[in-house]
């Protein structure tokens, strides 16, 4: 939280106050108790796939893990903070440190035998290929 000087002169709008109040909390960094900053993640569709990338800098390969259950898929973790060297003293720190989730529900079925992940520069790619759709088929009326 931040302390905002006060200008007694200054006009009061509800709605400025209103946008304030939503730019803070779309712009501020979701935390829960004892869990780290959620990663952000873009997810993108295209007729094979669903891909899923999220940043996870600094990350190691095995303090991620992927999980796909009833058409819900899981990336957890947990980001253990720098070892404290004597003598650091802090000026202002920002990054987070804890366990994170996040979930999202897939729209579409997935075949989850064929789901791939790769950790590349701090970015996990999750691809999952959709189920193949049952094509409609004219079915040929015999004649006898």
């Amino acid at each position: 939280m931040a302390l905002i000087r006060w200008q007694p002169r200054q006009t009061f709008s509800v709605n400025s106050e209103i946008d304030k109040l939503v730019n803070q909390f779309w712009n501020e960094p979701l935390r829960y108790k004892g869990q780290a900053t959620f990663p952000k993640v873009d997810i993108a569709e295209n007729d094979q796939a669903f891909v899923l990338q999220a940043e996870l800098p600094g990350m190691k390969r095995y303090e991620i893990n992927v999980s796909l259950e009833d058409g819900v898929l899981t990336v957890a973790g947990e980001r253990k903070p720098e070892d404290e060297k004597e003598g650091k003293n802090y000026v202002h720190r920002e990054r987070t440190y804890g366990s994170f989730k996040r979930s999202f529900r897939l729209g579409k079925e997935v075949q989850a035998d064929t789901i791939s992940a790769a950790y590349t520069e701090g970015v996990l790619t999750v691809t999952l290929p959709k189920v193949e759709e049952v094509k409609p088929r004219q079915i040929e009326v015999a004649i006898s």
